[in-house]
Order: C-alpha cells, then structure tokens, then sequence
C-alpha cells in the first residue's frame, strides 16, 4: 500500500492536485481583499482550470499559475459573492455579487445544517406538533433538503431549506427508520427562523429497528466464508507520479474537487488521446410522492450539496482489496481553511476474467489471456444514501464508469401509491438516481463529431428474399439541437465520437462508442418544477461545442436556480458540432422501486456507461497481452498447441 499526499512545494503542471498551502494563499488574498469577515463563510472552493489549449501547451519548466473558484456566502445578510483567485500570485482576479432570484443560491453548507435544530426547537409551532405526537423534541433529528423553487414568491431571493423530523430512541439508534410523517417546517437560513409548518396530523411513527449494526439484528454471521487474500507477488503494474498514472499502454492525470469529486484528465491509450477530461458534474435524486408535506423532495447532490467534501476515507480490506495506491484530497472547508481527507481516492488493479479465448479446431490451437482493468474510485455518504464511483480501464482500450448506490433508502411513514412498505408501516417512497457524465472528447485530436449508430430491421422482398438481414444506419448529428436524444434499446442504439481528420487502416474513421444502458430518463411531468431544473435529465445525450465556462449541467449554482440553466441554455445557441471541439454530456442512472430486502441497509445498485473503441484500432489492441505465467494454465496447454479439439465451426 501506498498513499499520494498533496505536493507541498510549487506546482509544475495546470492540473496538479489542490494543496493545503494553495487554500491557505487563497484564503490569504480573499482577506487580504476585505472578503472575509466574521458571518462570511466559504461555500464552495474548486480549480479554475485552464483553458483546454493552454493545458495542452503546457511543457514541462512552464509557469504554473494556479487558480480556484471561490464563492462566499454571508450567513448575517444571504449575499454571495464568486471569485476567481490566484493562489500563485496571492491575488482576487475577478469578484461578482450572485443574483439569486435569477441565478440561483449557493450551496448548503454545514454551518447552516448543524444549527437546523436549535431553529426548529425555538418555533412554538414546531414544538407543539412533536409535543402532539407525544415526542420530545430532544429525541427528534432534524433533516434540512434542499427547498428547489415553487410558488413561494416569498421565498424568491432568500435562503431556504425544508425540514423533516426523525425521532431518534438512543445514541446509536438509527433515526431513518423512525419518520415523523405529516410534518414538514420551511426554514430561513439567513433569518434563522421558521417560515411556516406544515402539519397534516398524527401518522403512526414506525418503530421497527432500522440498526443495521446491532447485532441482534443482523442475526447469527454467516461464518462459513472463508477469507479472499488478493496479492501480487511481484507488485502493482501501474506507476503513480504526483498525478499522472501509467498503466499498460494507458496514461493519464487524476484529480478531486468537492463538487464533482473524482475527474480523470487527459485520458490515452499509447499515445494517442481519447478523453480530454471525465467526470460526473450532476446528479439529481427526484422523488415521486406527491404528499403536501414531500412534493418537493427532489436533490442536485453535487450542485446544492457538495457531496464529495463529505468523501470517506477508505480502508485495506473493507473499501479496496489487493496492492492499494491511496490518495489524500485537499478541499477548504467553510472558513476557507484546508481540511485533508485521508486516503480519498483509491487505485488499483483486479482480474475481470478472460480477455479473449480461442480453441480451434483446425489447427488444435489453444490460446487464453486474463483481462485486467485499472481502477480509480471513490465512495461519498451524502445524508442517507452513500455513492462509489468507481472509473475502470481496460487492457483492451475499453473505459467504463460504474456508480454502486447503498446506504439507507429515505423513509415515510405513509407507504401505498408512491412508496413500498419495507418494515411494519414505514415506506420508502419510489425515485430516481440519475447522473450527468461531463465527457469532454479527444479522440485523436481535437476535431471530433458524433454518429448515432442503432441496428435498422430490412423488411423481405428483393435483396432480401428469406428476411433474415438486418443493417447499421448511421446519422451524423450535426448541431447541438440535433444531438439531443435518448436511449432505444430496441435499435440497440448507441453514440460513436469519430475524428473528423483521421482514420484507421482500413480507411474507417477513429473512433469511440458510448454505450448506455437503457433505462429511464427523468419522470417527472413536463410542467414539474424538477423538469425546468433538471432539464439535462430529460436526454440520455446532448453535446456541445467546448466553452471552459460550461462546466455544470444544470448551471452553476443550482440550488433554488429557477430552471433553464446549463445545458438548455447553452445549446439554444444551437451551435455546429460536426468537427469541432465538443463536449458529450450522458445522463445515466436508476429508477428505484424500493423492495423489503433494501432495509435496514441497501444492497449495492449499480449503474453506468461504457465507452468502447471502435475502428480506433487497426486490429485486436490486446494481442500483446502475455499468456498467464502459472503451472496450472500450462499444464492444460491453455497457452499453446494441446489435445485435439472436435466440435462445429461455430462462434456463439
């Protein structure tokens, strides 16, 4: 095992890892500046990352001007202000008030969380509907959402959170499977007052266990397993410099910030680029209850959360198995001072099975190779829910993002139409879990466009008298209004990126093929307020032409943004993207029917894309993988001529 930290001197590439003495200068020239005061806090801090062509110019021994985007949030007024800073120069490049009515507010933070509590406690209204549910309000663990935007105008320009309650029985009593439902209070953050609540009347609260970790609820173990040792006798095969990873005939950089945690850079396969940089920059969890006091559930947990500051630290043997390479992450926390997060990001390698196999039959050949994929990844807890986004890379040029989505399933005490009982009178309300991959393309080169590829049936009749045939069509899409679409698994249909300025050997353009998955996009009506916010939900595909200022699908401060930023807005422009600099946005995910063997804790779900080469190569990339070096595979004459082989010519 080997862990990464942060780099304490000058950095020497654009996209090195955020430092701790990079957040103390910020914060440093942001009070220099006269921006920080005793109520200001800071609510989200990022790289500015440079522009894609100065990146690609770097050269080793260049200046590095190292810069983050710094918004501040006053708790005594509600103003915010966005900066750009300059850690290398000590300098405020760029300051702007946020407008909140138009542009939407800041991030959550957790000074504003951790004082939800005492707001509702000092509300009359509050403690007399936990008072006639026979509660105290002592036991009772509030839950403060984000608010999204109705019709409040009242709450137009302020602050707001929604609050529920969960009645907690002791210390290490699990609060979430203990609703108080019929209840929700409308809190002003800034005011630190409760707007209104919201009682519809008494609804049993649950009282099952939801203790996970008692062990009289867990029941006897399960001891017949037997330990897993995974080793590597001879080390790891990858190399990690400050950054920059190689493994096989991959390379490429890696990075962290605390909204879209792990982004991956520069992504190529023996020398020839594919993804100029990867990463998820969205997620919405909208819920389909459409109750008075839970209508609005719906969470942009990057955009109004920040969800990766709260990132784990993860462990040998419980979060990673094998010859570990473990990466601190620096990110600021609401003072602006640097806060360390132990062994964030997680890397290493794992045996997927076979890679490619043949036994022939004609010349009693008998070959096998191993398939190995690297694995970069983290895991977030993010209120209820906990995420692991786990980037894969394959020997044979494949790239793959998988989502795991465990924790506890969000509980009411009103299970039916919209939610499943899941223990004696506790519901777990249907929704979804639906991510924005931002995949900035590269494949080799810069001028890129995309195909939409899906299978076309060919009815019988001439040229196809016994029926049987089927064809490829091919669309290009051409400008940003025609590349939104969706998913159709009856046509199998997926996205090729294709060079515009290269091809293969066989005169094919390069290319890489998004693969989806199939399932569904966003639900929720066309006139919901979730649809105007979430619009990059609504397509499986967009893209755009690259602008470095487009970085977040559903615009940049999303929570209580109105609706129609990011995505919908940029492409209005309906700019050309055939042979340009583009950007592929995917929308990926789940839709979660909640069943009884999803409580106490949720079994992982899984979900994600794939991006596989197509016509990149001239052939099979991964013929030089070597045989397997172990006497078992050379016994049976896996690797070479062996007994003869009968059966029919046939490929399944």
């Amino acid at each position: 095992m080997t862990i990464t930290e942060p780099a304490t001197g000058t950095a020497t590439h654009p996209l090195e890892h955020t430092t701790a003495a990079e957040v103390e200068r910020v914060r440093d020239a942001l009070a220099a500046a006269g921006l920080l005061g005793e109520t200001v806090r800071v609510a989200f801090l990022v790289p500015e990352e440079p522009a894609k062509d100065a990146v690609l110019a770097h050269r080793d021994g260049d200046d590095v001007d190292r810069r983050f985007r710094a918004v501040l949030l006053d708790l005594a007024t509600g103003r915010s202000v966005d900066t750009v800073v300059s850690a290398t120069r000590g300098e405020v490049d760029s300051r702007r008030e946020i407008d909140p009515p138009r542009e939407g507010q800041p991030p959550i933070i957790d000074a504003e969380f951790e004082v939800i509590e005492d707001i509702l406690n000092a509300d009359q209204r509050w403690l007399d509907a936990i008072a006639a549910r026979g509660r105290n309000p002592e036991d009772v663990r509030a839950v403060p959402l984000s608010a999204g935007v109705y019709d409040y105008p009242d709450e137009v320009g302020r602050r707001v959170v929604r609050a529920f309650g969960f009645h907690q029985d002791h210390s290490a009593d699990h609060p979430w499977a203990h609703p108080i439902d019929g209840l929700v209070a409308y809190v002003d953050l800034t005011s630190r007052t409760v707007d209104r609540v919201i009682d519809n009347g008494h609804v049993p609260v649950p009282a099952s266990s939801g203790n996970f970790d008692d062990p009289e609820v867990q029941g006897p173990p399960l001891d017949s397993l037997k330990p897993i040792e995974i080793t590597q006798p001879e080390g790891r095969s990858f190399t990690v410099d400050g950054n920059r990873v190689r493994w096989g005939k991959w390379d490429l950089r890696y990075g962290f910030n605390e909204r879209e945690g792990l982004t991956l850079h520069q992504i190529a396969f023996d020398g020839r680029p594919i993804v100029y940089r990867a990463s998820v920059a969205e997620m919405v969890v909208p819920y389909a209850d459409p109750a008075s006091v839970r209508f609005w559930q719906n969470y942009f947990d990057c955009g109004e959360y920040m969800f990766a500051r709260y990132a784990d630290s993860l462990e040998l043997g419980c979060d990673c198995l094998g010859d570990i390479h473990y990466t601190d992450a620096v990110i600021a926390d609401d003072f602006g001072n640097p806060k360390t997060i132990r062994n964030a990001i997680c890397m290493h390698e794992e045996d997927y099975g076979v890679l490619w196999k043949h036994s022939d039959l004609f010349t009693e050949s008998r070959e096998v190779r191993r398939q190995r994929r690297l694995v970069i990844s983290f895991f977030t807890p993010i209120g209820n829910y906990d995420y692991g986004f786990y980037w894969y890379l394959y020997l044979d040029g494949t790239i793959q993002l998988e989502v795991k989505a465990t924790g506890i399933v969000f509980t009411s005490g009103t299970p039916g139409e919209y939610a499943t009982e899941v223990a004696p009178g506790l519901g777990a309300p249907f929704h979804q879990h639906l991510f924005s991959a931002r995949l900035d393309m590269t494949v080799d080169g810069m001028r890129n466009a995309v195909n939409e590829v899906e299978a076309q049936r060919v009815p019988m009749g001439e040229g196809n008298p016994y029926g049987n045939a089927f064809a490829k069509k091919v669309t290009r899409l051409s400008t940003e209004q025609e590349a939104k679409r969706r998913n159709d698994g009856s046509v199998v249909r997926t996205w090729h990126i294709v060079s515009t300025e290269r091809t293969n050997a066989l005169g094919q353009p390069v290319g890489y093929a998004l693969i989806p998955e199939n399932k569904a996009i966003l639900l929720a009506d066309e006139n919901s307020s979730i649809r105007a916010r979430a619009t990059f939900a609504t397509n499986n595909l967009w893209v755009t032409r690259y602008d470095p200022a487009e970085r977040y699908p559903a615009g940049d401060f999303v929570n209580q943004n109105p609706g129609g930023a990011g995505l919908p807005a940029w492409t209005a422009a309906d700019r050309d993207i055939d042979g340009e600099d583009i950007v592929v946005w995917h929308t990926f995910g789940t839709t979660h029917f909640p069943r009884p063997e999803d409580w106490p804790v949720m079994p992982v779900d899984y979900t994600g894309f794939t991006l596989k080469p197509v016509g990149f190569f001239d052939r099979n990339p991964a013929l030089d993988v070597p045989a397997t070096r172990s006497a078992h595979c050379s016994a049976r004459g896996a690797n070479g001529a062996g007994a003869g082989v009968s059966g029919p010519a046939r490929e399944g």
